[in-house]
């Protein structure tokens, strides 16, 4: 029985039975602007960004929003990826999708990627994102560097969500 629980399986199951958690509401206009990634799981699309990865918010004439991601690759240079995002529910959901393809293949759903807004902080400066299977994470923040403390309360709160916070990497914030 001691061994059962501490089984990979057993985890698993525990992991996927528990649903990610949003925050209650987002205020869309307060969340715009400049973000900078502090830390994320890595994953298959910014495998090229060495540093300096950031993301811009602004409202698109549609109503939805711009998204102007950035980074700064190994020979120096940055590199950008624009795209769009729109929200699922009601006009305070924290549930987003996002799509970097381009907008002609806007109507095929597999373009569209969860964005969910899990921890925010109450003036909108700390943010975690992920999606509804913890595949994701990134922490946010709006200046490039975050205080210890404030990182450290956060990854606890992650963990209480059953994220995994040991496989986040921290970004780098070069000059």
């Amino acid at each position: 029985m001691i061994a059962l629980l501490g089984s990979p399986s057993l985890s698993a199951q525990t992991k996927e039975s528990t649903p990610v958690k949003t925050i209650t509401t987002l205020d869309v206009p307060r969340y715009l602007g400049t973000w900078y990634e502090i830390a994320k799981f890595p994953n298959w699309f910014q495998k090229k960004c060495v540093g300096n990865t950031k993301a811009v918010y602004s409202v698109k004439a549609d109503g939805n929003l711009q998204v102007l991601n950035s980074c700064t690759i190994s020979n120096g240079d940055t590199s950008t990826a624009e795209g769009a995002a729109r929200q699922i529910g009601p006009q305070d959901s924290p549930k987003l999708e996002v799509r970097f393809a381009p907008e002609w293949l806007s109507f095929l759903p597999m373009v569209w990627g969860d964005y969910w807004v899990i921890d925010l902080d109450p003036q909108y400066q700390v943010a975690a994102v992920s999606d509804p299977r913890r595949e994701y994470l990134w922490v946010l923040s709006r200046t490039p560097q975050l205080d210890p403390k404030v990182y450290d309360d956060l990854l606890q709160r992650l963990q209480k969500q059953q994220f995994d916070t040991q496989k986040l990497e921290l970004t780098s914030q070069k000059k």
